[in-house]
C-alpha cells in the first residue's frame, strides 16, 4: 500500500503509544491520539505544560506504535516539528470530543505537532505466514531490517527447516522472503556457515 493509505489506517486506529526519551535519559511512552493525517504529515497535539511537549521540542523525534482489532500493527518513527495553532480548528472539527477536554479558550494551551519524515512498518499477524511492509514518509531513506543470506551459503537447508514462518526458499544461496519474515534471528543462530547476516550489514 501507499504511505497515504497507511497514514489513513493510523488515523482509524487513532490511539497510539508515543515514545520519547525522558529527562532522566530513559525511554518514556504515553497514549496519544492521531488527530489528523494528510499525505505528507501525521498531526497530534499536547499541552505546553506536559513533559511530552518539552521532550518533543528538544528532541524533535518520536516513535509510535498501535494495533487494530485485526492484529494488524503499525509503527512509525521519525522527525517532528511544531506547526501553527491554526491547525487547532480543523483538528477540533475532526475530533469533537476535544471540546469537552479543552473547552473554549483553554485550547490555546495546546500545541500542534507534525511527524513529517520517517520510516514506518505495517505488521499483519492475522494470517499465515505473517506479512510485513515498510513505508517511508517524506525524504526518509530506508533503514534495512531483518536478515539476508549471503554467498557464503552452503545450501544445507538448516535455516529453512528452523524458520517458524517457512519463509526461506531453496536456492544457491537460499533466500528469505522479507515480507513474511518475523526477524526472530533463528536462521542466523542456526546457520553453520555464518551466511545469514543482519540486512543492514549487507
Amino acid at each position: 500500500m501507499k504511505t497515504s493509505e497507511y497514514l489513513k489506517m493510523m488515523r482509524e486506529i487513532k490511539d497510539f503509544s508515543f515514545a520519547t526519551i525522558g529527562h532522566d535519559g530513559l525511554p518514556t511512552a504515553r497514549i496519544i491520539d492521531v488527530m489528523l493525517v494528510e499525505e505528507d504529515c501525521l498531526y497530534f497535539l499536547t499541552a505546553r505544560g506536559k513533559e511530552f511537549y518539552s521532550q518533543l521540542t528538544e528532541q524533535k523525534f518520536a516513535a509510535l506504535s498501535g494495533m487494530n482489532k485485526n492484529w494488524q500493527m503499525i509503527t512509525l518513527r521519525g522527525k517532528v516539528k511544531k506547526v501553527s495553532q491554526d491547525m487547532l480548528g480543523p483538528i477540533f472539527e475532526q475530533n469533537p470530543s476535544m471540546n469537552e477536554v479543552y473547552p473554549g479558550d483553554s485550547r490555546k494551551i495546546l500545541e500542534v505537532f507534525c511527524l513529517y519524515e520517517g520510516q514506518g512498518e505495517f505488521f499483519d499477524l492475522s494470517g499465515t505466514p505473517i506479512f510485513r511492509e515498510t513505508f517511508l514518509l517524506g525524504k526518509q531513506k530506508e533503514h534495512k531490517k531483518g536478515f539476508v543470506i549471503t554467498g557464503e551459503c552452503i545450501s544445507c537447508g538448516i535455516c529453512a527447516g528452523v524458520c517458524p514462518q517457512r519463509c526461506i526458499a531453496e536456492g544457491s544461496p537460499y533466500a528469505i522472503r522479507q515480507q513474511n519474515c518475523l526477524h526472530c534471528g533463528l536462521c542466523e543462530e542456526s546457520c553453520p556457515s555464518s551466511a545469514v547476516i543482519p540486512a543492514d550489514h549487507a
